[in-house]
């Protein structure tokens, strides 16, 4: 009887061990460290002329060309900026060669040459 009993015992850790140890993991902070890392951002590159400059929202209008990768044709839209600082590199009807990521709904300049 005690074998059965330690055999059924042995028999139901086995089973519930995995689960267990999956559920102690989703507790600790550092288990599974890798999963808490969001995804990096596809970076989009464009040519564009600058048309308007908003210092105060941090965003920049600009006519750019085609985006391939996005199948976006030629068109003048308002970008927002990743720092502002980036607004200083830029001049209404100056041509630039930029970088941006899509954030939620919105596209963010990430750099500019």
């Amino acid at each position: 009887m005690k074998v059965a009993l330690l055999a059924a015992v042995a028999a139901l850790a086995l089973q519930t061990g995995p689960a267990l140890a999956q559920a102690g993991a989703a507790k600790d902070p550092h288990a599974g460290h890798m999963a808490d890392t969001p995804a990096q951002a596809k970076t989009y590159k464009a040519t564009g002329v600058v048309k308007k400059i908003d210092a105060a929202k941090g965003s920049v209008m600009l006519a750019h060309g085609p985006v391939p990768e996005l199948k976006w044709p030629a068109m003048t839209m308002s970008f927002a900026v990743k720092d502002k600082a980036l607004l200083d590199k830029l001049a209404v009807d100056k041509k630039i060669d930029f970088e941006f990521v899509e954030q939620g709904k919105s596209y963010v300049v990430t750099a500019v040459k």
